[in-house]
């Protein structure tokens, strides 16, 4: 009735989300299917795009563009190459109405030789996101929904739905400037997985699991009392 058949185990190539990889069924990232990224506040948009650009190194390394459908396009280019990601290989598709948004978001979606489809939109609904769903399952491309009036949530047919923030960066050592990119992802529902929570960080070319240092509890403490 559902439609989406979990990958077997050792079908798939990871996608490089270490430990949050064993949430989903047979520990394999879902590709092929929708998952919808939560945002309230610009930080938690920027938040998203750069996760969600981690994923895409991974995606993308067999060639095939990305496509970024939006009303108003929140990302920078140029800031992709910190995760790898070559700038000319996504295509911005600038709309000035939501429903075109989701309208070339399931066209984009029927294109077999796309890697992904990134669709901002405010509100989406079940019967929406079920024929997104639909054509990503049979394209086999995997499709993101940013997602950025959280405040109205609704049941959708995406496979995972996801809540990405920034955590404080850690310098290294006698170098100065900021660290490494890094989250807090709360994966808070997905389908026939384990929702939880990890701290992650985007270094060496991908994603690594970081542990609080107490230089790290201080400054969340300080973010707190401010």
């Amino acid at each position: 009735m559902q439609g989406f058949t979990p990958p077997l185990s050792g079908t798939a190539e990871s996608v490089g989300l270490g430990p949050i990889e064993a949430a989903f069924p047979n520990a394999v990232f879902p590709t092929g299917a929708i998952h919808e990224f939560l945002s309230t506040e610009p930080e938690q948009a920027a938040a998203n795009g750069g996760f969600i650009s981690g994923i895409l190194n991974n995606l993308m390394q067999n060639g095939g563009a990305c496509l970024w459908i939006s009303i108003r396009r929140t990302v920078f280019p140029p800031s992709l190459k910190v995760f790898g990601v070559e700038p000319d290989q996504l295509i911005f598709i600038d709309l000035k109405r939501e429903r075109d948004v989701l309208w070339a978001m399931e066209e984009a979606l029927k294109c077999k030789g796309l890697a992904a489809v990134i669709g901002e939109l405010e509100e989406i609904n079940f019967t929406q996101t079920r024929r997104l769903q639909l054509a990503a399952e049979q394209s086999r491309v995997t499709g993101f929904v940013l997602r950025s009036d959280a405040k109205k949530l609704s049941a959708t047919a995406c496979v995972a739905r996801w809540n990405i923030s920034h955590l404080p960066s850690e310098l290294e050592d006698g170098m100065p400037g900021v660290g490494f990119p890094r989250w807090n992802v709360e994966l808070l529902k997905v389908r026939n997985g384990n929702p939880g929570s990890w701290k992650v960080e985007w270094s060496e070319g991908r994603f690594k699991p970081v542990t609080d240092t107490k230089e790290t509890v201080l400054r969340l403490e300080s973010l707190k009392a401010g």
